[in-house]
């Protein structure tokens, strides 16, 4: 009878064994259906201004609008920006274009929900822990049980106590799980620089007559000397005397 025993408990720790095999073979027995519910979503937008000072190849150069400089050295090939409805890349940078970074931020609060099911007939049960189920393949599965968890047998809900073995049962597992989602969007648009200006001098040279200096006045003429008084008036009364008796003579002589 001790040998029989013994057989028995060999048999039972041998299903038991051979039951947690099989419980990673068939996983695919337990239905998984997941969806997804959105809230309302939240927009960030954060505008960016800066000038390319240097631009050679993938290496750019910006000045941003606090007057500092941001130096980007691999810029890559893919890289596009709106120019006046042209998408321009990297190498057709110029110094002297202002690009403008438009990043949209969105932030969308989610729910993930996980059903998973299960339906099959109680092999062996060790509540309030674990139970093995046969499958409908045949498979044994164990699955450890829930706090909480109740069981569907013929449209009744039962615990973990009440499962019998030989009893068919499905069990549900809903799993509710907050998340949220971030997404990011990146847009550039760039104004080309001004073109030089055409046919301007770049030094313009004024030249301001300046007047000549006044004329010095002419000197005063100097006041004309008095001669000293030396001469007399006597000679020249004696010879107008002269004239005179000149005069009567040649009329005396005209009269005779």
């Amino acid at each position: 009878m001790n040998s029989t025993v013994s057989l028995r408990r060999a048999a039972l720790a041998f299903a038991g064994a051979l039951a947690l095999v099989f419980a990673t073979g068939a996983a695919a027995q337990v239905q998984s259906e997941t969806s997804t519910s959105s809230g309302q979503a939240t927009h960030t937008t954060t505008i960016t201004t800066a000038t390319v000072v240097y631009a050679s190849g993938n290496d750019v150069v910006v000045k941003m609008a606090d007057g500092s400089l941001r130096h980007f050295n691999n810029v890559p090939d893919s890289f596009r920006v709106n120019v006046d409805g042209q998408q321009l890349g990297v190498h057709q940078l110029k110094p002297g274009m202002v690009i403008t970074r438009t990043v949209v931020h969105t932030t969308t609060p989610q729910v993930i929900t996980t059903t998973q099911s299960v339906t099959g007939r109680v092999w062996h049960v060790n509540p309030p822990l674990s139970v093995i189920l046969t499958l409908d393949d045949g498979k044994n599965q164990e699955f450890k049980i829930p706090q909480g968890q109740k069981f569907n047998v013929n449209g009744q809900m039962v615990d973990a106590w009440g499962l019998k073995k030989g009893m068919t049962v499905s069990a549900t597992k809903v799993v509710e799980t907050p998340q949220t989602a971030v997404s990011q969007n990146t847009s550039f648009a760039g104004t080309a620089p001004p073109p030089p200006p055409q046919d301007q001098p770049i030094l313009v040279a004024v030249i301001t007559p300046v007047p000549a200096p006044a004329a010095a006045p002419a000197p005063a003429p100097a006041p004309a000397e008095n001669l000293p008084k030396t001469a007399s008036n006597l000679p020249l009364i004696g010879l107008l005397g002269l004239m005179c008796l000149g005069g009567s003579f040649g009329m005396r002589l005209l009269r005779r």
